[in-house]
């Protein structure tokens, strides 16, 4: 798969010493694609499209100077599309949102105050799952489809008011 997204997160972070420590939930909107063509027939195809990510993540840092560098995990949940297509017809189609796990680490550098940017990559691990596709309201078919997420973003962030708790 893949494509963009765009989102925004909200979080809480505190600083020991050089460890920072964090709590985060993102929410974001996604165009992610994909198509597998059948291997039995090739004008039989069906297209998958993740529409939304959502992580909520506890997050262990190591800060010097102005920089953060950290790893983060906990859950995940995305919302995905299906279509089965007949030479570009859809013939049936899926939805779900589905519940996972998510991995990931990053490195942050403040460079005006209240302001950072930071580059990051997660996995989530969404797993495999049946699909009941439906034609006009009826069942006609399942496929097992794997959903696992590998995602890089830039962030942009503002860190508001409040008492200040980390200093990296």
């Amino acid at each position: 798969r893949s494509g963009g997204l765009v989102g925004r997160q909200i979080g809480y972070r505190w600083q020991t010493n050089q460890f920072v420590f964090g709590l985060e939930a993102q929410g974001d909107w996604a165009d992610i694609k994909n198509t597998r063509v059948s291997l039995i027939d090739p004008l039989l195809s069906t297209t998958g499209k993740t529409d939304g990510i959502g992580l909520f993540t506890a997050q262990l840092g190591w800060a010097w100077n102005a920089s953060l560098l950290y790893v983060k995990g906990g859950a995940a949940v995305t919302h995905a599309k299906y279509n089965g297509l007949l030479g570009g017809v859809v013939l049936d189609s899926a939805s779900e949102t589905r519940w996972g796990g998510a991995v990931g680490t990053g490195i942050e550098f403040g460079f005006a105050p209240n302001w950072s940017v930071a580059i990051e990559y997660d996995h989530l691990f969404m797993g495999k799952r049946n699909n009941s596709f439906t034609i006009l309201g009826v069942n006609d078919r399942i496929d097992r489809i794997k959903q696992d997420v590998d995602m890089g973003t830039v962030r942009l962030n503002y860190t508001f008011g409040g008492p200040v708790v980390a200093r990296y």
